[in-house]
């Protein structure tokens, strides 16, 4: 059904329905789990890196989303930002593996088309969790890196959704002035000395002797 012709403030629809969204927080369960089996409990600076990195993907994808209402253009930032800081932390994931015998999948491997299948079907944090038990830690580190480049390519997606919006229907203060002027036109009312005001209905004569139309019903 099309929106109706005064509206304005659409929302973007709930969140946590986007599958950018929840492959995000399968990635920050991974993430969570990866780093308190794996990474030191006490001076590493990587695990506060990592677990801002996987936060700052998940909350900013909820929040650009959200602020998609109101602001187009602090949507599409937000959404830039869950990009990068996804991206940071899959330069955390490779730096582990590599310095851990250099072991990134390759992406056309048994193992990474494998994984890639698998994690294209599933997007439940549940899921990933039975995973993170069954799996090492090296496993778990490739997982995560297959999720972060399904999830990159989501946001890409969302963000070519959102500039097209943009395009269509414009800003929200575009939006807002429309939905002010199709207002108008439903109401009958037109602009004069600062204030809207129905006009007045003179027949076929007109307002008298070139009067202007405010002055025109006053003496006859």
């Amino acid at each position: 059904m099309p929106a109706p012709v005064n509206a304005f403030l659409s929302p973007k629809g709930d969140y946590k329905n986007l599958i950018a969204f929840q492959k995000s927080e399968c990635i920050y369960d991974i993430t969570f789990y990866f780093i308190e089996h794996y990474l030191p409990k006490i001076g590493d600076r990587t695990v506060d890196q990592m677990k801002q990195a996987a936060r700052s993907g998940k909350q900013n994808i909820a929040e650009g989303n959200e602020t998609g209402t109101t602001s187009m253009e602090a949507c599409i930032k937000l959404v830039n930002v869950a990009k990068a800081s996804l991206k940071e932390l899959q330069e955390d994931y490779e730096d582990y593996l590599r310095n851990h015998g250099n072991r990134i999948w390759d992406v056309n491997s048994l193992q990474c088309r494998n994984a890639r299948a698998w994690c294209k079907e599933h997007s439940k944090p549940a899921d990933y969790v039975r995973v993170c038990e069954q799996r090492d830690d090296i496993t778990l580190a490739n997982i995560a890196l297959v999720l972060i480049h399904q999830t990159d390519y989501l946001l890409h997606r969302l963000l070519e959704k959102f500039k097209a919006d943009f395009l269509e229907h414009g800003g929200i203060k575009e939006q807002m002035s429309q939905a002010r002027r199709n207002w108008r036109e439903e109401h009958g009312l037109g602009y004069m000395n600062g204030n809207y005001s129905k006009p007045v209905n003179y027949g076929n004569n007109g307002p008298a002797n070139g009067a202007p139309q405010s002055a025109a019903n006053t003496d006859k």
